[in-house]
């Protein structure tokens, strides 16, 4: 069994970072559903601005939002305005085809990877 990618949301903008939520981030419904994740899984942040990366559970936000936030301990380390990729793996022995999207300025669907 390997840790494969599964998929990907590149180039995100962080829209809140709230220290004093219980945890986790925040993601546009409709991002969620376009990349295939799910609401309590686990993903890799990577912050482009910072350099910062963590590791955290998915909170569906409201659809066609934009909204990237960044929960409890994780906005010490990724701020509001970072430019992040929302990173998600499989465990499996089987190749698979990873779903990878490019999202805007406002974190609009842009284009498949």
């Amino acid at each position: 069994m390997r840790w494969m990618l599964h998929g990907k949301i590149h180039k995100a903008t962080v829209t809140q970072a709230d220290v004093n939520y219980v945890g986790s981030i925040t993601i546009d419904k409709e991002l969620v559903d376009l990349v295939g994740f799910r609401p309590g899984e686990k993903v890799l942040v990577v912050s482009n601005t910072s350099g910062s990366r963590l590791e955290t559970y998915i909170i569906e936000g409201k659809p066609g939002s934009g909204d990237i936030f960044m929960n409890g301990a994780a906005a010490h380390l990724i701020k509001k305005g970072e430019e992040i990729i929302i990173i998600g793996f499989e465990l499996t022995d089987e190749l698979i085809e990873p779903t990878n999207i490019l999202v805007d300025e406002n974190n609009k669907f842009e284009r498949y990877l």
